[in-house]
């Protein structure tokens, strides 16, 4: 009785897991650094290998203490604010690829620019039609965030396992065609990464986002495994609630990236 849990807090027990994700994010730094100086590739797949195991594990273990009771509605709390810090932390990455895309458009310096203000996008610069496939994109984008809130929905205020289901499956497919259209678009672009900072811009900046729609797509695709396992409920859905705040940021991202890149960029 002396040591019976009387709170609501869940003290973790002792987890290899922040000491193998941080020797593995090391040796993944290290191995990026050797692959462009001296092109060795094999110490970056063995770091990001061990980082992508470590989440896996990490987030089974969370998993499972959600199922044990541990994951109480103060405990929740604090989870929800780690979510919101996490996507914060995201929000200043993306404005870093706005600032010097706005910087650089309006008031073009560099190599290609040595003495007297230049013009954006840089000369022989042949941007994207804006209405054509990124229109698409955006309208793919935005109805799968449309899914993913109706998934929300389904199971947040009617405990609808069948329209959860079905509104994860329309939001991550959506989320495929997206990823499909843009390195289509990619492929025919008419200008590279390397030469002018408007293509370094364009690329850093979509492509980064490109890169989080990967990831908000396996996180979505990983909620469909987990309700066809039965693991959310209307009182406990916190892992797919941190799911679609993902992917509604994602979103919100890529509007502004239509606008900004697409639209006013041209």
């Amino acid at each position: 009785m002396a040591h019976e849990k009387n709170h609501d807090y869940h003290i973790l027990p002792p987890s290899i897991w922040p000491f193998v994700g941080a020797v593995s994010t090391f040796v993944m730094l290290f191995g990026a650094v050797m692959w462009m100086s001296a092109d060795m590739p094999y110490f970056f797949l063995i770091g990001l290998l061990g980082v992508l195991y470590t989440m896996y594990a990490w987030w089974s273990d969370v998993v499972v203490e959600s199922h044990s009771g541990d994951h109480t509605p103060v405990v929740r709390i604090g989870l929800r604010y780690g979510v919101i810090f996490f996507i914060m932390s995201e929000v200043m990455f993306f404005a870093a690829w706005f600032w010097s895309f706005f910087k650089h458009a309006m008031y073009p310096m560099g190599p290609e620019y040595p003495l007297v203000d230049g013009v954006w996008p840089p000369a022989g610069i042949e941007t994207f039609d804006p209405w054509h496939l990124p229109l698409i994109n955006t309208l793919i984008l935005l109805c799968s965030g449309a899914a993913a809130t109706w998934a929300h929905h389904a199971i947040a205020h009617e405990n609808n396992r069948k329209d959860l289901k079905s509104g994860l499956w329309i939001a991550v497919l959506l989320g495929l065609i997206f990823t499909v259209f843009q390195a289509y678009e990619y492929s025919h672009a008419a200008f590279g990464f390397a030469g002018n900072i408007y293509g370094a811009n364009f690329f850093m900046a979509t492509g980064f986002h490109g890169f989080h729609v990967i990831i908000g797509t396996i996180f979505l695709a990983i909620c469909l495994m987990r309700a066809y396992r039965g693991h959310f409920t209307k009182e406990q859905h916190l892992g797919f609630e941190a799911a679609a705040w993902y992917w509604h940021f994602v979103d919100v991202v890529w509007l502004f990236l239509f606008a900004a890149v697409y639209i006013w960029g041209q």
